[in-house]
């Protein structure tokens, strides 16, 4: 094939379904898969033969790849290098060294546990723990976790080797009593705050500005005081 047509070539994808998540906007959610172990969601596919026959055997998996869209980025706005949180947010690598969610195709990828399938009349639903995705993600293709190829013992990155240092979490008394009978939302909020979730120049700096962030029906307030980010108060979303 020549280069003149390859540069034709146009593609089009259709998701299979989209997902279901605690996460209702970009701020907040984990850099990574796998690091919050009490976040679960949903995989939410059509109800019908064709669906039923594409999922059969999924339950031999423990952990599945998730490709997807980012569509909560502004498309066409990518640039060719970025500026990782890894590195402190303050020096530029190419796009393709990252895992940055403004790329010339906005196409991410994850592995997820694997907790189960339940449906309805509607939708077959994928029950999925330890994610990073965005509510309502479209979902493009799923794929089985295989550890003796997937998990490779060599692997390694210069700058990006070892999971981020957490900060402690503590709750004013007025947050802990809202969520005193969802102690499973408290665990949640707690893993990801320690991420400290503010922008990489500002990770590990105390902050007096007060930050909110949507997780499941919630609004939460945090600050950073003395090297430690204190939820001030966890209000019903309206």
């Amino acid at each position: 094939m020549s280069s003149h047509h390859q540069s034709e070539v146009h593609l089009e994808f259709e998701p299979i379904g989209h997902i279901r998540s605690p996460f209702k906007e970009k701020f907040g959610i984990p850099r990574q898969p796998g690091v919050t172990q009490h976040v679960t969601g949903q995989i939410v596919l059509p109800n019908n033969q064709t669906m039923k026959s594409a999922i059969k055997g999924i339950e031999a998996c423990s952990h599945l790849w998730l490709l997807f869209v980012f569509h909560a980025c502004p498309q066409g706005k990518w640039k060719p290098t970025v500026r990782p949180p890894r590195l402190g947010g303050n020096r530029h690598v190419g796009v393709f060294a990252t895992r940055s969610p403004f790329r010339p195709n906005p196409i991410g990828m994850s592995v997820v546990r694997f907790d189960g399938v339940k449906e309805d009349e509607q939708a077959l639903y994928l029950c999925i723990s330890q994610h990073d995705l965005l509510d309502q993600t479209p979902i493009l293709d799923i794929k089985p976790y295989v550890p003796y190829a997937d998990a490779l013992e060599d692997a390694h990155h210069e700058w990006a080797n070892a999971s981020w240092e957490v900060c402690p979490v503590t709750f004013s008394d007025e947050a802990a009593q809202t969520l005193a009978q969802r102690p499973h939302t408290r665990a949640l909020l707690e893993e990801i705050l320690q991420q400290d979730p503010r922008p990489a120049y500002k990770k590990g700096k105390p902050d007096d500005k007060l930050y909110g962030v949507h997780i499941e029906d919630l609004n939460v307030q945090f600050q950073f005081i003395d090297g430690a980010c204190v939820v001030v108060c966890v209000t019903p979303q309206t």
